[in-house]
C-alpha cells in the first residue's frame, strides 16, 4: 500500500487547524451514515452529544478513541481522513472490514473542544479519572469498553512542542507507549502485544520520518485510561500527535498519524504481533523535554547596570480568540539554554535587547521587542 498516495487521496478537507469542535465534526458525519453505524452514545456535562462510529463485520474488535483532550485535535482529522479511506472498495478495507468490526469514538470530550481546554466543563481530565469515574465522558468510555469488549485499544492524543525524540535534536512528530499494567512495569502477554504492535510502527513510521519519533515514560498511573485497560487485559497502544518542523497546524503530522492508524490496521489484519520485539521497543527515544517554541542566543541585556550576554527563550501560548487559534508568544526562559534548542532560533550577534520597560526581558511578558540592530520581534517573530 502507497501509504501517501492513500493519505493525499482521502485527506478530509473540510477539517484544517488546530480548533476542532463538536459542529465541524458533525457536518462531515452525515455523508458516512450510508456504510456505516453512526449514533449518539452519550452527552457530556454541557450536554453535547457523544458520537460513536462502528464499521465492519469481524470478530476481531477495535476500539478507538480522540479528544479525550478537548484541545487535542491532530488525531481526530487523521480518524476522519480514514473514515474517507474505510468508506471506499480498496482491497485493504475489504480484508480489514471482514476480519474487524471497528469501534470509533471521534470527540469524547466535546465540552474541553469547545472551550480548547485540556479538562471537560467541569475541570477535570478525563484521562486522570478512571478510578474514581466522576465524569459522564469517562463512564461513558468505559460502558462503552465494557459492552463491546474490544481485543485491542488505540488512545489518541496530542503532546506538546517541548518533546524531543531523545538526544536526537529533533521534535518528537510521533510518540507511542505500551503502557504499564501494574507498578513494576512488567511486560505480560497482553502488554507484549502492544509493544510489538508499536515497534510495527515505529518502523514503518521511521521510513518518512526517521529519528522523529519518541516513546513516553512508561509509569505506572491507575487513574490512566490506558494503564486501565491494560491491567483489564486488553492490549492498548497510546499515540501522540506532535510537532513537525514549521507545523503549528499539524497538517503534516495528521498525514503521520493517518499511516500509523493504516499500518496498524494491516500489522493486525495480518496477526504480526505475536514475535518478541521489545529490544526493537525499547530502542525508540524516550521523550526528551529540550524544545522551546522560539529561542534568541546571544542576546545583550543591561542587567544591574552591567551589560550582559545571554539567551533567552519564548513559547507560544494557544488562545482562542473571536472563535480562531491564535499562538502569542511570552518570554519562559533566561538562561544558557544549555541542551535545549528552538523551533524557531534567531542568533542576535550581541546586540542590545530592549522593550517598553527597558533592556531586560522578563518571564511571562508577551515576546514584543527589539534589538538595537533594528530588528523588530512582534510575537516573538522578526517582523519582515
Amino acid at each position: 500500500m502507497n501509504y501517501l498516495e492513500v493519505f493525499n487521496r482521502n485527506k478530509e478537507t473540510q477539517l484544517f487547524g488546530r480548533y476542532i469542535t463538536l459542529k465541524n465534526i458533525e457536518s462531515i458525519l452525515g455523508k458516512h451514515f450510508a456504510k456505516n453505524e453512526i449514533k449518539v452514545i452519550g452527552k457530556s456535562v454541557l450536554g453535547k452529544s457523544i458520537y460513536s462510529y462502528q464499521t465492519g463485520f469481524g470478530d476481531f474488535k477495535i476500539l478507538l478513541w480522540s479528544q479525550m483532550h478537548g484541545n487535542e485535535s491532530t488525531t481526530t482529522k487523521a480518524l476522519f481522513d480514514l473514515f474517507n479511506f474505510l468508506d471506499s472498495d480498496a482491497e485493504e478495507v475489504i480484508k480489514w472490514k471482514s476480519k474487524f468490526t471497528l469501534h470509533f469514538i471521534p470527540m469524547l470530550n466535546p465540552d474541553g473542544a469547545e472551550f480548547y481546554t485540556r479538562e471537560n466543563a467541569n475541570q477535570i481530565d478525563l484521562n486522570r479519572d478512571f478510578i474514581a469515574l466522576s465524569q459522564p465522558e469517562s463512564q461513558l468510555l468505559m460502558r462503552v469498553f465494557n459492552e463491546i469488549q474490544p481485543d485491542f485499544c488505540f488512545n489518541l492524543h496530542d503532546q506538546r512542542t517541548i518533546f524531543g525524540a531523545g538526544q536526537t535534536k529533533n521534535p518528537a512528530t510521533v510518540s507511542f507507549l505500551a503502557p504499564s499494567y501494574n507498578d513494576k512495569k512488567e511486560i505480560n502477554e497482553v502488554r507484549l502485544k502492544a509493544i510489538n504492535l508499536i515497534a510495527s510502527l515505529n518502523e514503518k513510521l521511521s521510513e518518512f520520518i526517521p529519528n522523529q519519533i519518541g516513546r513516553f515514560d512508561d509509569g505506572f498511573n491507575r487513574n490512566c485510561v490506558g494503564d486501565t485497560f491494560q491491567q483489564l487485559g486488553v492490549p492498548t497502544i497510546l499515540i501522540e500527535a506532535g510537532h513537525f518542523q514549521n507545523d503549528y497546524a499539524r497538517e503534516e503530522t495528521r498525514k503521520f498519524i493517518f499511516i500509523s492508524l493504516l499500518h496498524g490496521m494491516q500489522t493486525l489484519y495480518e496477526n504480526d504481533i505475536v514475535d518478541n520485539k521489545i529490544d526493537d521497543y525499547l530502542k525508540i527515544p524516550q521523550n526528551n523535554v529540550c524544545f522551546f517554541d522560539i529561542v534568541y542566543r546571544n542576546i545583550k541585556i543591561n542587567y544591574d547596570n552591567s551589560n550582559l550576554i545571554t539567551n533567552f527563550a519564548a513559547q507560544f501560548k494557544e488562545e482562542i480568540v473571536q472563535n480562531q487559534l491564535t499562538f502569542k508568544a511570552y518570554i519562559s526562559s533566561i538562561g544558557d539554554l544549555e541542551g535545549f534548542h528552538g523551533h524557531i532560533e534567531y542568533d542576535a550577534q550581541e546586540a542590545l535587547f530592549k522593550d517598553d520597560e527597558g533592556h531586560f526581558p522578563k518571564i511571562n511578558k508577551k515576546a514584543d521587542f527589539i534589538l538595537e540592530n533594528g530588528k523588530v520581534f512582534v510575537n516573538g517573530l522578526l517582523k519582515k
